[in-house]
């Protein structure tokens, strides 16, 4: 690597945490121009008596300290309370031709959005409406359609358990299940695929389990940007000799030293704390193999322990009497090779044994992973190879062992739970002919790619966002652009203005809605809603800042608005009644849901409750009554990965950044400042494309009907990732994803495995 870099790209040496993120905190404070609000609002973030922060979904703790907050958690927070304003007079200033050329970034730190808006194509600019014009031109417009099933209702993890639970009712109401929803794009292979394994779509651990922990495995996640609150339960585990055993293809700051803030020491002293014990750089799209190694090197030790007259290393007596399958799993891994396994993995033998040799040792095992696994070809299989993995030796459904799949979005979870989803069960079904008396279809409806595919061919022609960037989080905006804008109507709940909001169809509304920082009142005062973390644990969350507008309602209040305008007195349900107070929602939950039961009540005491997980405690609502040991034939998720002029990209996320909102152009963890049009490299991959560190690059993929999309004018930066690997940021790197290369048992876009090809810029090539 020269000493000359290209330009932004520096040498970054300090752990992740400490004082920089306070002072990345501190420069967020003052550009959304809220220092001292900010800081009280802060500290109320995560609190028994506040509101639970709108970024990640990390449990809370029990709140042994004064703040519960991250970095990146500010960043949200601070976000969502800005100071900053766009008013009906900003559209008069700016078509929407203009705003389409701005960069993301620019759009949303505009600031929030104050009035309902409806666009004009006479003059290419949206203008204020009023609620009552905006309600009924909505209920109008679908109403007019031939079918119920001609509409696409989208939803962001953001929206409270209230809310997905209204837009659910509605949405059935109305009279189909088509759900596209953000889940579709991140964990759906573990709502799929863990029911199937364990019986629950669901982590099976507790915050608390990680105090009984004997060792930690993780598995393609990044938590220092992605849900940095875990950084406190893995510095705590660490500093008690916790071994934490990372796979990831990249080298994360945050995985490999954290300097606690809340710790005065390490504050004061500028020392950190080592988080992973061993760094284990698998190549991206190969976790299957590496999984396979690990469980074959168990099965091998154990009978080599069993031939010395040992008892053994698998949990026999958990094997026998909770588990089916382990046979056909067994026979699959003597079939496959060890030379395939270190090829496709690209790891050696000396890091697998020295992995497995912590997790024997370990008396109680959590494994914990992100959307590098799940956002694979492959990544429901993916998934049910980690639940086999643990379960060979009993770690699931005891203290201090099981299965943490790591959420992004606060409530992404908990919108499932309360019946976002495209394929209702019988128990959903029951529960809503028990609570309002009919009994929607059992009809399954559309996930986020069935909706995106039947918008760009002409048969659904009605959109209704409940918040989020739906356009910009998909795959193939080439795709996705140009259907979007086909559509008869379009609908977006928001606090703040984004690029899907300006993919304008022939009536475009959007709505603005309060946020989780916002005082919410109604007809009986004050409300709280409540959300569901990464372990199953539901709480309150209350807002309490003035909202920035008068005119800005809840987001259940506008879906009830909706759903009036659109169903009139169908059903008789008492939109009017369940909005004057939020504890007639859950009263309704609760009758729906059964593991729900005494809602307002149990949701009033500190810290919530947790909902039943079966698998925690060793039932297993599958079909076979057990849990199931699953086989997941071969190793690659593509065949093009055989060609060896093919690389493999994942996207990523930035330290800037939560889902698709980007809040600056740094990335500093990784070396990157005020740009994101980069690709990470191996300085072999480079050599052996000839190209060298800065080069302008072009990235083409090589996967699915849309092989072939391309990015051009990159730059490519030589980085410590696998050679065979690259990695872009998201989601920049979407356009070479096609709208087809996805998980055909969950429906989730490859982001994080696409085929691509790269050579130098064409551009840079002729000059």
């Amino acid at each position: 690597m020269s000493d000359e870099r290209p330009e932004g790209v520096e040498a970054y040496s300090h752990p992740a945490g400490g004082w920089d993120a306070l002072k990345a905190v501190a420069k967020t404070l003052k550009h959304q121009q809220i220092v001292a609000q900010g800081s009280t609002t802060l500290l109320k973030a995560n609190q028994p008596e506040g509101f639970d922060c709108p970024g990640c979904a990390w449990p809370d703790p029990k709140h042994t300290s004064s703040f519960e907050f991250c970095e990146n958690g500010a960043k949200a927070i601070t976000w969502e309370s800005t100071a900053r304003r766009v008013e009906p007079e900003f559209f008069a200033e700016h078509t929407v031709s203009e705003l389409w050329e701005w960069i993301d970034h620019k759009l949303e730190d505009q600031g929030r959005l104050t009035h309902p808006l409806k666009y004009n194509g006479a003059t290419d600019k949206y203008e204020a409406i009023d609620w009552d014009h905006a309600f009924a031109l909505i209920g109008a417009e679908l109403n007019k359609l031939a079918s119920p099933h001609e509409a696409e209702f989208y939803t962001s993890g953001r929206a409270s358990n209230e809310a997905a639970f209204l837009y659910q009712l509605f949405v059935r109401a109305y009279g189909t299940n088509n759900f596209p929803d953000c889940s579709n794009m991140c964990h759906e292979a573990t709502s799929v695929g863990l029911p199937l394994s364990l019986g629950v779509g669901k982590g099976t651990v507790t915050l608390e389990d990680f105090d009984d922990a004997d060792a930690i495995f993780s598995f393609g996640h990044n938590p220092g940007t992605n849900h940095p609150r875990m950084m406190t339960t893995l510095h705590e585990a660490s500093r008690r000799g916790v071994p934490i055993i990372v796979f990831n293809p990249l080298k994360e700051r945050a995985l490999e030293r954290f300097a606690a803030p809340q710790n005065p020491v390490e504050m004061v002293t500028l020392s950190s704390t080592r988080i992973a014990s061993a760094y284990h750089q698998v190549r991206t799209g190969g976790d299957l193999a590496a999984l396979k190694g690990l469980m074959k090197l168990i099965f091998e030790r154990d009978e080599a322990d069993l031939a010395v007259g040992g008892e053994g290393v698998l949990d026999r007596a958990f094997i026998a009497e909770h588990t089916i399958g382990i046979d056909a799993l067994k026979e699959d891994l003597a079939n496959t090779s060890w030379a395939d396994i270190l090829s496709v993995s690209g790891l050696t033998m000396e890091a697998l044994n020295s992995a497995v040799d912590v997790y024997l040792n370990a008396r109680n095992v959590i494994l914990c992973y992100g959307m590098g696994i799940t956002q694979h070809a492959n990544g429901t299989a993916n998934v049910q190879q980690l639940a086999n993995f643990l379960m060979l030796r009993g770690n699931i459904g005891r203290p201090g062992a099981g299965l943490c799949p790591l959420r992004g979005h606060s409530n992404v979870q908990g919108d499932r739970t309360v019946g976002i989803t495209e394929i209702p069960n019988k128990a959903l079904l029951d529960g809503m002919e028990r609570a309002f008396g009919f009994r929607p279809s059992a009809e399954k409806g559309h996930n986020a790619i069935e909706s995106i595919e039947a918008i760009a061919a002409g048969k659904s022609k009605a959109l209704i966002c409940l918040g989020g960037n739906l356009a910009v989080a998909m795959s193939d905006p080439d795709v996705t652009f140009a259907a979007m804008r086909k559509l008869d109507l379009a609908v977006h709940i928001a606090t703040k203005l984004n690029r899907s909001h300006l993919l304008t169809a022939k009536t475009s509304i959007i709505l603005p809605c309060l946020g989780r920082t916002d005082l919410d009142t109604q007809a009986s005062g004050p409300q709280a809603v409540t959300v569901e973390d990464s372990m199953s644990m539901v709480h309150a969350s209350r807002g309490f800042l003035k909202p920035p507008s008068e005119l800005l309602k809840s987001e259940p209040a506008i879906i009830a608005g909706i759903a009036m305008a659109t169903l009139g007195t169908k059903y008789d349900i008492d939109w009017d009644g369940l909005i004057a107070n939020y504890d007639r929602i859950r009263e309704k939950i609760e009758v729906v849901f059964p593991d729900f039961h005494e809602f307002n009540s149990r949701v009033r005491v500190r810290g919530g409750f947790r909902l039943d997980v079966p698998a925690s405690y060793r039932v297993w609502k599958t079909a076979s009554g057990k849990a199931n040991f699953l086989v997941a034939p071969g190793l690659d998720e593509d065949p093009r990965l055989k060609d060896p002029t093919t690389l493999v990209l994942t996207t990523l996320r930035s330290h800037d950044q939560y889902n698709t909102t980007v809040y600056g152009l740094d990335d500093r963890y990784r070396g990157i400042f005020g740009r994101r049009d980069v690709i990470f490299m191996s300085s072999r991959d480079l050599a052996e494309r000839g190209l060298r560190d800065g080069d302008r690059i072009d990235i083409r993929s090589a996967a699915g009907n849309g092989g072939g999309k391309t990015v051009i004018g990159f730059t490519a930066v030589e980085y410590n990732i696998p050679v065979g690997s690259v990695a872009g940021y998201y989601p920049e790197m979407n356009a070479v994803i096609a709208l087809d290369h996805y998980d055909r048992k969950s429906g989730t876009p490859s982001y994080k495995g696409v085929p691509v090809t790269i050579a130098k810029s064409e551009a840079q090539a002729a000059a």
